[in-house]
């Protein structure tokens, strides 16, 4: 009788919070926390208070992915509309009356505070189209493709014209890997491939023509024009636009084999490297650890992304599948767009390295992300168990 009323002790009540969480994802992120850690406290140590920032912020994104770990996925696609219309008025609401700093709209003031909106949009957007090709399984055709494109053009286009490409580009490309693993024909997809590498080429080979002062380009305004023809021949503004690529450039090159060693870069701490704390982080990364701690970072998003198409392919839904390979995808876009634009190979369009960058919005929106990855993978074991 004793045995049957005792009460349950403290880890019989806490271990259904934690029950089922995927432990090569969190070694995965560990991996790249620490990292992080090690390279803001390298970088910025001069910096004010980025490092302890930077842990707190790390601190914060992993309560927000415990926390989203616990709303199974039934629940995440019952919050999939709310979430997307909430974001979209939001998005409407800054076109018509946001606040405008450095010539961009981006923000709404809401009394006590500014809000992003567009962070939302990270998330409720292939929220939204996972929800979409759940309620289509078994009977998709071209219109419900359309309706995707549709659903997904609302929120990149008023992204855009805030401007900001670099939140436009992280939207559009976690839409569009929605898309993608719903089913769409490489019959559609490879034209437009097609299409963009013969314009990039041309874009590349008519360099000396289309970026002369008296040329304007449809659609793109001045800066972004700069910023592409600056992407082109960074030696044309050397002091200007063009100082982000050489310097960025530079630091990963003077790292060598093992870089210069913990908190020795010189460009980093002689100021040369703009933003080293953030979106130009991963160059003073290089400058100080070199190619061996470029390879260990790789190591480290090539394991998280992995583990996420494997929970991806495994999970019971086609809502959890879409949802976790886009979620996971778009972990790469960030890595590859930042270290694109540092090492000079894209545009610098403003896009954080995740969990390197200093930044907490981007930071809360990871965590909220790998949390929603946690849920797919906790609702999998939940099913086999």
């Amino acid at each position: 009788m004793r045995s049957v009323l005792s009460k349950p002790s403290w880890w019989q009540r806490l271990r259904p919070w934690f029950q089922g969480f995927d432990l090569p994802l969190l070694l995965a992120l560990g991996w790249l926390m620490g990292l992080g850690l090690l390279c803001m406290y390298s970088a910025g140590y001069d910096h004010g208070t980025r490092f302890v920032d930077h842990a707190r912020n790390m601190v914060l994104a992993m309560g927000v992915l415990f926390l989203a770990a616990q709303v199974p996925p039934q629940r995440l696609m019952q919050l999939a509309v709310p979430l997307y219309s909430v974001g979209v008025v939001l998005l409407v609401a800054v076109a018509v009356f946001g606040v405008t700093k450095k010539g961009a709209t981006r923000w709404l003031n809401i009394g006590v505070t500014q809000i992003q909106p567009s962070e939302l949009l990270k998330i409720a957007t292939p929220l939204m189209l996972a929800w979409w090709f759940q309620r289509r399984e078994g009977q998709l055709r071209l219109p419900d493709f359309v309706a995707a494109f549709a659903l997904l053009a609302v929120p990149v286009g008023l992204i855009a014209k805030q401007p900001d490409l670099g939140t436009a580009l992280l939207v559009l490309a976690a839409g569009l890997y929605v898309i993608f693993f719903a089913g769409l024909s490489w019959r559609l997809i490879l034209p437009v491939m097609l299409l963009a590498a013969a314009g990039i080429t041309a874009l590349v080979m008519s360099e000396e023509q289309i970026c002369q002062p008296d040329v304007d380009w449809p659609v793109l305004r001045e800066y972004q024009k700069h910023r592409v023809c600056t992407l082109l021949d960074p030696t044309k503004d050397p002091l200007g636009k063009g100082f982000h690529i050489i310097q960025g450039e530079i630091a990963i090159g003077s790292g060598g084999l093992t870089g210069k060693g913990f908190m020795k870069g010189t460009q980093t701490h002689l100021e040369f490297i703009p933003e080293r704390t953030t979106d130009f982080i991963f160059a003073a990364f290089g400058e100080e650890f070199g190619l061996a701690g470029a390879v260990a970072l790789l190591v480290g998003f090539s394991a998280l992304i992995l583990r996420g198409l494997m929970i991806a392919s495994e999970a019971p839904t086609l809502f959890g599948r879409l949802l976790a390979g886009a979620v996971t995808l778009s972990f790469f876009t960030y890595v590859f767009v930042n270290m694109g634009m540092v090492s000079g190979i894209l545009p610098v369009v403003g896009v954080p390295l995740p969990f390197i960058s200093y930044g907490g919005t981007a930071m809360v929106s990871l965590g909220l992300a790998l949390g929603m990855l946690m849920s797919i993978a906790r609702s999998r074991g939940a099913m086999r168990r």
